[in-house]
């Protein structure tokens, strides 16, 4: 699969971007600069900052994808929203990088060509204790983020959306968009390759060596040592790199634990939301509408969201799960989404109601937990030249490109990320994330 100087050639002919040897030079001590582990969408936009930013001309960051294709997993089953940076509190990490990524999303989109559309959002309460809530996210998005919200009127809500419940009001983020996620990867990749980018697919870790630049340095001082298995003939293969971007989201986990000793070993919980879809021409919404969510719900709950096309579904509801790839809809979940679409759309037709599809979204904390978890972005102690992402979940993809950002400035500068939050270690909830849960 992989090469190292002129010795050694690839193994894979599925893999074209990468079928020749690798060349060799002085100044590398190892194949690669930067190796990214996981190809979805916030892995793809690290790849991508750290290749434009490498002043080598000989290829310097690999991408590694254990699918046959990039950004089948979380990046391509979510709502595809912009998010506008209402809900994650006045000084997160999620809300500094869904801020900064929401505005660099939109020019690259419009740069691009990407099809996207800021159609905005009205967030909608029922009751007193939840315009309460309301108004405490309007306060801080005009008193201290400077994001754009405004209530919204009773007259006003029945021009605008008739069929709409809001017994209590209506918050709008005009900020609020939607993206076609599939030709935002695409965008990024080619990004990737043009800057020298090379990217191998069906490609799965299965061991990390972190290799010290003498008996008594730091772990990675020396670079990283991978092997690499293709997941389609079995053949392995090792490649070091200087420096090691973990980004494989439902995986990243098991990563983690290939790396670090038995008691810093960690887990992630799954929450997929399943996705109906909505065959009737009326009601017709014109926007995107979110209830408001409920402390500890695992999520913004089941919102309507619209297509690029104009069509309306609701999801994702939130259903725990110990198999996070079961894409699988479970229909069975469509009787209690019924009751949570009528809260704020009462004339629903539940008869034009479908399964449509699923996502898995990695969780650093279970089901049941009530506070606020952060993203986990860390330099992590004890080791040289490997930034950790876990629990990349919403707002992930409007974060990506300024995650991309930053983690190009952990490695490249001297930035640290401070305030990410504790991981929930594998011997606290049974047992550990496996090694090869990548092969799942």
């Amino acid at each position: 699969m992989f090469a190292r100087a002129a010795q050694r050639r690839l193994l894979s002919a599925r893999l074209p971007s990468l079928a020749r040897p690798f060349s060799s030079t002085p100044s590398r001590r190892t194949d690669f600069d930067h190796v990214v582990i996981g190809g979805g969408v916030v892995g793809l936009a690290i790849a991508r900052s750290l290749a434009l930013h490498s002043s080598s001309d000989d290829p310097s960051t690999l991408l590694l994808e254990r699918n046959k294709q990039l950004g089948t997993e979380t990046s391509s089953r979510n709502s595809e929203v912009i998010h506008a940076g209402l809900y994650y509190g006045p000084s997160s990490l999620k809300t500094r990088l869904c801020i900064a990524g929401r505005e660099a999303l939109y020019q690259f989109c419009a740069t691009k060509g990407i099809p996207h559309a800021r159609v905005g959002k009205w967030v909608v309460a029922q009751d007193a204790s939840q315009l309460a809530t309301l108004d405490r996210i309007h306060a801080l998005c005009k008193d201290t983020l400077g994001v754009p919200t405004r209530w919204v009127g009773a007259a006003e809500l029945q021009r605008e959306e008739p069929s709409l419940r809001a017994r209590a009001g209506v918050l709008e983020s005009s900020a609020t968009g939607i993206v076609d996620s599939h030709a935002l990867m695409q965008a990024l990749h080619g990004d990737f390759e043009g800057a020298g980018g090379q990217t191998a697919v069906a490609s799965l870790v299965t061991r990390i060596e972190p290799l010290r630049a003498s008996p008594s340095a730091v772990p990675g001082s020396g670079g990283w040592r991978l092997l690499v298995r293709d997941v389609q003939s079995g053949e392995e293969s090792t490649i070091t790199t200087s420096t090691l971007v973990n980004s494989a989201g439902l995986g990243a986990a098991g990563v983690h634990n290939m790396i670090v000793a038995p008691g810093r070993r960690a887990r992630l919980f799954y929450a997929k939301g399943n996705y109906f879809s909505y065959a009737a021409s009326a009601p017709k919404v014109r926007r995107l509408v979110y209830p408001v969510a409920a402390p500890g719900a695992g999520g913004l709950g089941t919102h309507l969201t619209l297509d690029l096309a104009g069509r309306m579904r609701f999801g994702p509801d939130v259903e725990w799960t110990d198999a996070p790839y079961d894409y699988a809809v479970s229909p069975a979940r469509l009787a209690s989404a019924v009751p949570e679409i009528r809260k704020y759309l009462p004339d629903i037709d539940v008869s034009a109601l479908a399964p449509d599809y699923a996502g898995v979204r990695p969780k650093l904390r279970p089901a049941g937990h009530k506070e606020f978890v952060d993203f986990y972005i860390r330099k992590e102690d004890g080791y040289e030249g490997w930034v950790n992402l876990l629990g990349i979940e919403s707002p992930g993809l409007t974060s990506s490109l300024a995650i991309g950002d930053l983690v190009r400035d952990m490695l490249c500068g001297s930035q640290r990320v401070e305030g990410s939050p504790s991981l929930v270690h594998a011997t606290e909830y049974g047992e550990e994330e496996p090694l090869d849960s990548l092969a799942k």
